[in-house]
């Protein structure tokens, strides 16, 4: 049976660019793949059909020919064994399956050359701080401790015994990276992970440092003092850039980020830069009035109290929140008085209080007054 034309094959004209014939036997070749199409002759036939099409027009000389004096000027054996590989691995036009495989899920083909790790930054720490609510509203130095990656001192980093050097790593050849074969629904995909002997880097030491083990590096405790700003929260997150573990191949260090946590308050309570406080205060006071001595984080302050203050009654005492987190300002004070009723009454405070109970009258309780006229008329 004669020979279909190569651009017929392809299914594309015959001024197409190498990206359209690529694409175009990408396609094909994905969909007659032997490894989806098991037992499937027809198939089989049309993968070599179009394999073999695209092995001479990606070749610009083998095109010239073919485009000149067609089957007669090329090859008559092309594509028809050599790089097919029983269908497993690499085939004709210079890539395998898994270039394919890439393709169709947008890897952009096969990485076959070596990708030796360049510089990067080190490994970041986090550190955990404990703090006192006060220490959150004024700032606070702290010291952390913490341990970190530094170079080893005995072998100055080279991972070496003192005479001894690096050789090639033995386990990816120097590529720093291994390939290995997975089958999936699609066929047999290649994948490349980071050489685990030699970390990426393509070589290994001959003879290991003891101090080290051959990493080059050891973990040291580090202590440093740091500022902790007046305003932080609960949760805050303050970052010491650069004072993490090293970094490889000259990268920077990485980064250390300390966790604030605010030990709760015995009577202060918290609410983004605002604080609130209760204050308990007794009947005669809410019915005389007085000065109030309040406690803020600032210290003491006074705050007068009108007569008849009834229970729950807020105020406000501006300014004297928490500052706002490196900005300007600061939150307010919300302070709600409590009226706390006397128990573990004596006979003679029990007539007291009876004998002042005899003494008021209905304007003495103009809520409780409305509120069972209310009632009164609820139930009439």
């Amino acid at each position: 049976m004669s020979k279909r034309d190569y651009y017929e094959v392809l299914g594309v004209d015959k001024n197409a660019d190498d990206k359209q014939l690529k694409s175009a036997y990408r396609k094909l070749a994905m969909k007659y793949h032997p490894d989806r199409n098991p037992d499937n002759k027809e198939a089989e036939e049309k993968f070599k059909e179009a394999n073999e099409a695209y092995e001479i027009l990606s070749d610009s000389e083998k095109r010239n020919l073919y485009d000149r004096f067609g089957h007669a000027g090329v090859n008559q054996n092309a594509g028809a064994g050599g790089g097919f590989n029983g269908f497993g691995g690499d085939f004709g036009g210079g890539f395998g399956f898994e270039d394919i495989f890439d393709s169709f899920f947008g890897g952009g083909g096969s990485r076959r050359g070596p990708r030796r790790r360049g510089p990067s930054k080190g490994s970041d720490i986090e550190v955990n701080v404990t703090i006192d609510f006060l220490d959150a509203a004024n700032g606070v130095a702290k010291e952390i401790e913490y341990l970190r990656t530094e170079d080893c001192e005995v072998c100055s980093g080279t991972g070496a015994k003192a005479g001894s050097g690096k050789k090639t790593c033995p386990t990816c050849n120097g590529s720093g990276e291994v390939r290995y074969a997975q089958r999936s629904l699609f066929g047999q995909s290649i994948s490349v992970k980071e050489c685990d002997t030699c970390h990426g880097t393509g070589e290994v030491v001959e003879e290991p440092c003891d101090t080290c083990k051959g990493h080059g590096r050891v973990k040291k405790r580090r202590k440093i003092e740091i500022k902790i700003p007046a305003g932080v929260d609960n949760g805050n997150v303050m970052t010491l850039r650069g004072e993490g573990n090293l970094g490889f191949k000259g990268g920077p260090r990485g980064d250390v980020y300390v966790s604030i946590k605010v030990r709760p308050h015995e009577i202060f309570e918290r609410e983004g830069e605002n604080i609130y406080l209760r204050i308990p205060i007794t009947f005669p006071q809410a019915a005389l009035g007085d000065e109030l001595i309040v406690p803020t984080i600032d210290g003491k302050v006074k705050y007068k109290i009108e007569a008849g203050t009834q229970n729950a009654t807020s105020f406000k005492l501006k300014g004297k929140g928490f500052p706002y987190l490196n900005g300007y300002g600061r939150g307010d004070m919300y302070v709600k008085v409590v009226i706390e009723v006397p128990t573990e009454l004596t006979d003679a405070q029990k007539k007291l209080i009876m004998d002042l109970d005899k003494e008021l009258n209905e304007n003495s309780y103009k809520k409780r007054t409305s509120f069972m006229d209310k009632m009164k008329n609820l139930f009439s």
